[in-house]
């Protein structure tokens, strides 16, 4: 029964988020800071983390081709797929929960113990719609594009891992990558990307909001806000693959 319950309310509130907004400039404004703090921040960890999993995908892939009849361009065709099909859209996607999750949960809590989200509502402003449409849209936008910047920082550190460790050259690694693309690959990552990003902005805000008590329950609501959007993302991305695959 509290699943049901708590579902209404996100409902209830992402009603009041698309309510019309009052001013189109103010929401611009807003959405241009948000995108600053919540995606171009977000570029290092992403970088840094992508670079080592495609070095480690392509050196364990090495090592576990046991068999010397089968060709070494496998590790770039193997380092391609695990980026673009499921690191490079579910895994930073979690780790986006993490970062930016927390991030949202724990400003929209601190607003609404000191009383902010109150002083919004008493000048007549919708605070829903005001304090969390910018995000979720920043998070759309931008989303998408550390995604790309994982899948080919990714690629890149898979190539130096294999050329510097001697397990693949770079003609066979290129090959590799080139071996059997499908295009569509790219567009199924990024249309994935987009429904985390909207849980992962959504549910985490709607876990701020509703925050009641002092800075104890701010802390618990950003941890449910992780847990919750790290779950929400595992279970779309079982949905959209079995539709957008299958």
């Amino acid at each position: 029964m509290q699943f049901f319950s708590l579902l209404g309310e996100y409902v209830l509130l992402l009603r009041k988020v698309f309510s019309r907004p009052e001013r189109f400039r103010v929401y611009y404004q807003q959405t241009i800071k948000e995108m600053d703090k919540l995606g171009l921040q977000s570029v290092g960890i992403v970088v840094i983390i992508s670079l080592f999993i495609g070095a480690i995908v392509t050196i364990q892939t090495a090592y576990n081709l046991g068999n010397p009849l089968l060709p070494r361009y496998i590790l770039g065709l193997g380092t391609r797929d695990v980026m673009f099909l499921e690191f490079s859209s579910t895994i930073i996607a979690l780790i986006l929960a993490g970062k930016v999750g927390s991030n949202i949960a724990s400003e929209i809590g601190t607003m609404r113990v000191t009383e902010q989200i109150d002083a919004l509502e008493i000048m007549g402003v919708n605070s829903a719609s005001y304090l969390i449409l910018p995000k979720i849209v920043a998070t759309l936008l931008f989303n998408p594009f550390l995604s790309i910047v994982s899948m080919v920082v990714g690629i890149i550190g898979g190539g130096l891992a294999g050329v510097l460790t001697g397990v693949v050259t770079v003609q066979e690694y290129l090959w590799g990558i080139q071996f059997s693309f499908v295009p569509f690959y790219i567009a199924y990552s990024l249309i994935k990307m987009l429904f985390f990003s909207f849980i992962i902005s959504t549910v985490s805000s709607f876990f701020g909001y509703r925050v009641r008590g002092g800075s104890l329950e701010v802390g618990r609501a950003s941890t449910q806000a992780v847990v919750a959007s790290s779950v929400w993302v595992l279970v779309s991305n079982l949905v959209l693959t079995q539709l957008i695959l299958a």
